[in-house]
């Protein structure tokens, strides 16, 4: 029963390990496309360009370059 807890334990600390660590992979893809959106705006790209390049609606891509 005891090395019945102490699997059940091991399993929902390496859950939580490994949620924790694609929230990290996603806020860091995150922070890498509003860079990437502002480079393209600050190169003379229009949202609606950018929108078109990445498949989203340009308010969307305003949005995320706003930090939104």
């Amino acid at each position: 029963m005891a090395d019945s807890k102490q699997k059940v334990h091991a399993d929902l600390r390496k859950s939580q390990a490994d949620f924790e660590s694609l929230d990290a992979q996603r806020e860091r893809a995150a922070a890498a496309r509003r860079k990437s959106f502002m480079r393209a705006q600050e190169a003379g790209l229009t949202l609606r360009e950018i929108g078109e390049i990445v498949g989203l609606h340009h308010t969307r891509v305003g949005q995320i370059i706003r930090g939104e």
